[in-house]
């Protein structure tokens, strides 16, 4: 059975759906099984709200302070179990919650989500991947048209109910491309992290 609750480095995340609405091509699950304390992040079946929440509960989470949600799958594929679980881990656990998406969750649900994670998100990280459409189409390989604009839409919607949103891109782009998101992330007043591949 995979784990639905795993270490990498400092923090705790939950790994709650293996579903996922893009085909990025840089994506670690394509790459290996697991991460962190993890042997395997591949559910064979996706967990129900149940067996997340009683994880969650039952976890020790002495020595962390935060909650992310971020597997081998979009965590606002699962919605429901996504808002149930974060709701614990705040009200039960005292901890902080950080999401971590790829900003095409009101799509994928069909409606604006911002306001119900607003209530039990303290932070969102948003994978940015590419500057404009045409990179990100080709990169991300998105499940729904429009994608870009639709995930730029989300991220301002996050940042004014949120405030804590970032954006985030690996540093395998081109200089160009790196650049081109940094003027982005000036025009929207979003912060741009750039991780390190790994």
């Amino acid at each position: 059975m995979a784990d639905i609750i795993y270490t990498y480095k400092d923090s705790v995340y939950a790994n709650i759906t293996n579903k996922c609405n893009c085909r990025c091509t840089f994506c670690i699950r394509f790459l290996k099984d697991g991460i962190g304390n993890a042997d395997t992040l591949w559910h064979q079946q996706n967990p129900s709200k149940e067996e997340v929440l009683k994880t969650i509960r039952e976890y020790d989470f002495t020595g962390y302070n935060e909650l992310v949600f971020c597997g081998y799958g979009e965590p606002t594929c699962a919605l429901d179990i996504l808002l149930a679980a974060a709701k614990i881990a705040k009200e039960e656990k005292g901890l902080k919650v950080r999401l971590n998406t790829n900003g095409l969750g009101n799509e994928e649900n069909g409606r604006n989500i911002v306001p119900e994670l607003a209530s039990v998100v303290d932070s969102i990280s948003i994978s940015l991947n590419a500057p404009d459409s045409a990179a990100y189409e080709k990169v991300t390989r998105p499940q729904v048209e429009n994608a870009f604009d639709k995930m730029v839409d989300f991220a301002r919607k996050a940042k004014d109910s949120i405030g804590q949103v970032k954006w985030s891109i690996v540093d395998v782009l081109p200089k160009e491309d790196i650049e081109k998101c940094r003027r982005l992330s000036e025009e929207t007043g979003i912060e741009l992290r750039i991780r390190h591949f790994t």
